[in-house]
């Protein structure tokens, strides 16, 4: 998929992985890119216009624990301003394995909601145009690191829900996929809490095997956006782009 002349809705786009990916985002000459985040950060939207002054950058102020009614509402707006948005990246995220109830709200919960509002505008059963979402997991949603189940269980939970959708899309014409980094250069990892305090150092001691740059990440980010696999689950790790195939251990048979 080229992305060129494309509308592109980002939750959480400003921060880590999120900016980095933003900064690729509009060299792609993209229509808009509307930005949602909980913190404005009014440097790093004037630095993305100057990178590419032919795209429109947009910031809405965004927090995924709203309730579903709060982003419908958002998204309303959104599409009254564009008229058609082509994708969305789900990007929110958190690692404190201290927060478990904001972990969940903010890694799934979140995710889950933002993608139901936005189906009210996509949904061909409800004569939608379609649409692609791109959903930010982990290869903790793989394999869990075991010191902070509670967010290796959040992703694994995107894994798992995107898996859903993408199946769904001969239903309502709405195709996902997820982007799902390994160990990043971010502030995210450089100091969290793991559950019930199991192992005080795991930050560290993530950190002293091999990482990839955020930039790295980002580069493979949006390749797999351009390659707009329908249900595919690629890892983005060391600085590579790899699919993942899923083993089928069971199938509903319906």
């Amino acid at each position: 998929m080229a992305l060129t002349n494309k509308n592109i809705i980002f939750v959480a786009g400003l921060g880590g992985i999120g900016l980095d990916t933003s900064r690729e985002l509009v060299k792609r000459d993209l229509k808009n890119l509307v930005i949602l985040d909980r913190i404005d950060n009014p440097a790093a939207i004037a630095e993305l216009k100057a990178i590419n002054p032919k795209v429109t950058v947009t910031f809405y102020p965004y927090d995924v624990t709203a309730p579903l009614t709060e982003t419908t509402k958002l998204l309303k707006t959104i599409f009254a301003q564009l008229k058609t948005v082509d994708v969305l990246i789900n990007g929110a995220g958190i690692l404190d394995d201290h927060q478990i109830e904001r972990t969940i709200a903010v890694n799934f919960t979140g995710l889950v909601n933002t993608t139901t509002a936005i189906l009210d505008f996509w949904d061909k059963r409800k004569g939608g145009p379609g649409g692609v979402i791109c959903n930010i997991g982990s290869v903790t949603g793989f394999n869990a690191i075991y010191q902070v189940p509670v967010y290796s269980a959040s992703k694994a939970a995107v894994v798992s829900f995107t898996q859903s959708i993408a199946k769904l899309a001969n239903v309502t014409g709405v195709t996902a996929f997820t982007v799902n980094p390994g160990i990043t250069k971010t502030t995210l990892v450089h100091k969290f809490n793991s559950w019930l305090d199991v192992e005080t150092r795991v930050a560290e001691k993530l950190l002293e095997h091999p990482t990839q740059t955020t930039l790295a990440c980002a580069q493979n980010f949006v390749k797999a956006i351009e390659l707009n696999k329908n249900g595919a689950i690629w890892k983005l790790d060391l600085g590579t782009l790899e699919p993942i195939e899923w083993t089928k251990h069971w199938d509903s048979g319906i």
